[in-house]
């Protein structure tokens, strides 16, 4: 006999159907909830043709000219590559470890989010995940979270779901793969796989191994935590874990986890930071020119330097700077000692505590708490408390110590700073450009913002008015010393102790020796008006004194402008001004703009002087002030040249020319108030010329750079080698040396 089944009591079947219409009230809530979300109503959701239409904030790549990227300018440090740039071992480790399922769901995987809810919720595993796909992931990186509370995460949640659905319909799954690749963050402000793989490889993505890609895959977990550079070993173990991923999705074999799990990270790690890295001075020039070029654009275009993705092709050659900066640090560290030997504990930065005040003023610091009306005294009493600090100590490194505002700017007055310029005479193409000692510290650009006087590298353009004039090189001007009556008694000597009130020195020997009575004689005899009018048409713009003083080079120059004018001699007259920019591209390398340096129309002066003024600074190198080229360092190219130094030893100056180079140095102090102890530290020969002769030495070893260290100038004429051909020094005769008195100073009017 069978039993009767009981119904369910009313109290039961009430309790069911409360449960199910709270069931189904919860789920009409829910539903409620996404449409809100989906109108907008808890914030905008961007529209299909606004996700089709989104654009990458671009970092702006900065090559040298022999294709070397040496800098970028970003917001976001961020180049963006095409899918075809991506080996698919980078795409199998994305899948493996990001989202097993991504060919499979259509932006949202459920059953992914069903199994993380039941392993968080239900066993307690945070270590689940959380469920998102790379096209949620996508949604977030494209739209970050703005505020993190937990009534947010909800709507944020949902928000990444109904972004991630409609870009399931807009793009393709490669597509969402590479905008997703294009956009996440790697850390150290490294967004994209391009800019990460160059950042922590120096490789570009197409060129990533399966293990780089690995390591940078595994990143995205936690970009801090398992960054390579500042956790090494748990980046390892979280390679290995992509890799054992990508094994178990059939990506890789056994053998292969195996083999490059033993692998190490091997990073290459380059930091494209604005103060650091290969010719900084350089750079920021270049980004000083490109906003220069942006706000001269009248068309529709709307570049952004930070952000468009520009491609800036300069003339820099990186391997003449690597050498150069080398170069630099080895000459400028061993003059640093020497310098600072040479003053001892009597160095105006320890000694005179007015010339430290009076520095001191000139920084920022002072000048805000002396708007803020603090006198004085107790200005400089606040700038001397003790704060810990970062100092640029030498080459050796940074160094922390703890010092006052004062003690810091002690320690920067006493370094020496340099200006070293290389361009290509032929062409105009800056080839080297090294604006200081350190960025970081200096970020005064000597070569385009700093004047100096420029002492006797300014002599060659007296005597090269003087030929012009019709002034015969075998000429002979006394190297007696003259006080000028009606230059307040101004009467200018020459360096050492030689006797040489009975000498007279052909022009060529008086370049060559740096004779400051001779070039002063020479400016007399030619005009200073005329030598003034052949600087400018020799390029030089600025406005320099119009003075007999001129002759010594009292006159104040940028060292880009004095190259300027050294191109003349290259070029038989016509200078031609530096460029440090060829060619401008979009991020799709299609050429906005090129650039070009042309020669000068007018000749400033003939081929026939140019030959002259050339001959004559060859001597200079082989037997005059610049000899230490030939007997110190050996070199043996075909080398004009022409040495400086300023009055009080202020400026130490050294040009080079070749047939392809221009080559200018200055080492000084950034405080005009500081010079070298002495004139043997401090004299052109000792401080500026070693940057040019170690730079040239490590040229001459390369083959590559053949085409500057083997090239000779042309033959000269002739004409000139007969224009030439004289004894370099005559002795006066009996009669003029019995009627001249060595020991008493000849007085007259300049007339110049």
């Amino acid at each position: 006999m069978k039993k009767k089944r009981r119904k369910p009591s009313k109290r039961k079947l009430g309790i069911r159907k409360i449960i199910g219409l709270g069931i189904l009230g919860l789920f009409a809530l829910f539903i409620i909830f996404i449409g809100s979300v989906n109108l907008g109503l808890w914030g905008k959701i961007p529209s299909k043709k606004e996700l089709s239409n989104f654009q990458y904030q671009m970092a702006s790549e900065v090559y040298s000219a022999d294709s070397v990227l040496i800098g970028k300018y970003y917001l976001y440090d961020r180049q963006p590559v095409a899918f075809t740039d991506f080996p698919e071992d980078l795409i199998h480790a994305l899948i493996a470890i990001e989202d097993e399922r991504f060919y499979e769901h259509s932006g949202v995987d459920i059953r992914s989010l069903i199994r993380v809810g039941f392993k968080t919720v239900l066993l307690g595993d945070n270590s689940s995940g959380g469920g998102s796909t790379l096209t949620q992931q996508l949604a977030k990186n494209l739209y970050p979270r703005k505020e993190r509370n937990k009534t947010n995460i909800v709507v944020d949640k949902v928000k990444e779901m109904i972004i991630a659905k409609r870009l399931e319909k807009i793009f393709t799954k490669n597509e969402i793969i590479t905008n997703y690749l294009n956009t996440v963050s790697f850390g150290d402000n490294t967004f994209g796989i391009e800019s990460a793989a160059l950042k922590f490889f120096n490789a570009r993505t197409k060129d990533i191994t399966a293990t780089q890609a690995a390591t940078l895959v595994g990143m995205l977990k936690a970009t801090y935590g398992y960054n390579p550079r500042i956790f090494p070993e748990k980046s390892l173990g979280r390679r290995n874990l992509v890799l054992r991923a990508m094994y178990n999705n059939d990506f890789i074999s056994e053998e292969q986890v195996a083999n490059y799990s033993q692998e190490s990270l091997n990073l290459d790690y380059r930091e494209f930071d604005y103060n650091a890295g290969i010719a900084p001075y350089f750079r920021e020039e270049v980004r000083k020119e490109m906003l220069r070029w942006i706000a001269e654009q009248k068309d529709d275009t709307d570049y952004n330097i930070y952000t468009s993705g520009l491609k800036i092709y300069t003339t820099l050659n990186y391997k003449m700077q690597k050498l150069a900066e080398e170069a630099m640090v080895t000459h400028m560290t061993k003059l640093q000692h020497s310098f600072e030997k040479s003053y001892g504990s009597n160095a105006p930065w320890l000694k005179d505590k007015k010339l430290m005040e009076k520095i001191a003023k000139r920084t920022p610091m002072y000048k805000r708490l002396q708007k803020s009306g603090l006198s004085h005294a107790k200005i400089i009493d606040s700038l001397s408390n003790d704060k810990q600090s970062r100092i640029f100590n030498s080459w050796d490194g940074d160094k922390e110590i703890t010092a006052s505002t004062m003690d810091s700017i002690q320690h920067y007055t006493k370094f020496l700073n340099t200006g070293s310029l290389a361009v290509d005479p032929t062409n105009g193409d800056i080839l080297v450009w090294i604006g200081g000692i350190n960025f970081e510290q200096y970020k005064y650009n000597h070569i385009s913002q700093s004047k100096r006087q420029v002492g006797s590298t300014f002599k060659p353009i007296v005597y090269t008015t003087a030929v012009e004039q019709g002034v015969s090189p075998c000429t002979y001007f006394s190297a007696e010393e003259i006080e000028y009556d009606n230059l307040k008694g101004w009467s200018p000597s020459n360096s050492g102790n030689k006797d040489e009130a009975y000498l007279n020195y052909s022009m060529e020997e008086g370049l060559s020796n740096s004779i400051n009575t001779i070039a002063v004689k020479v400016l007399e005899q030619t005009g200073i008006g005329n030598v003034l009018d052949m600087a400018k048409s020799m390029g030089i713009e600025d406005k320099l004194p119009n003075e007999a003083s001129i002759a010594l080079g009292t006159g104040e120059i940028k060292i880009i402008d004095l190259a300027q004018a050294y191109t003349s001699y290259a070029n038989n007259g016509k200078h031609i001004q530096p460029i440090l920019i060829k060619s401008i591209s979009n991020h799709k390398d299609s050429v906005l703009v090129e650039f070009k340096s042309e020669l000068n129309e007018k000749a400033a002066f003939s081929t026939e002087t140019s030959q002259i003024m050339i001959e004559m600074m060859k001597s200079t190198v082989n037997s005059g002030t610049a000899a230490r080229l030939r007997n110190t360092y050996g070199l043996k190219n075909d080398i004009a040249g022409k040495t400086g130094t300023t009055q009080n030893n202020k400026d130490a100056w050294f040009v080079a020319l070749t047939p392809k180079l221009v080559h200018i140095t200055w080492v000084g102090l950034d405080q005009h108030e500081i010079g070298f102890s002495n004139t043997s530290i401090g004299q052109g020969a000792n401080a500026a010329l070693p940057l040019f002769a170690l730079w040239m030495q490590e040229l001459n070893k390369d083959k590559d750079f053949d085409i500057y260290t083997k090239t000779n100038f042309p033959k000269p004429s002739a004409s000139v080698l007969e224009a030439l051909d004289c004894d370099p020094v005559k002795r006066d005769g009996f009669f003029k040396r019995l009627f001249k008195n060595p020991n008493k100073k000849k007085n007259k009017k300049f007339n110049g």
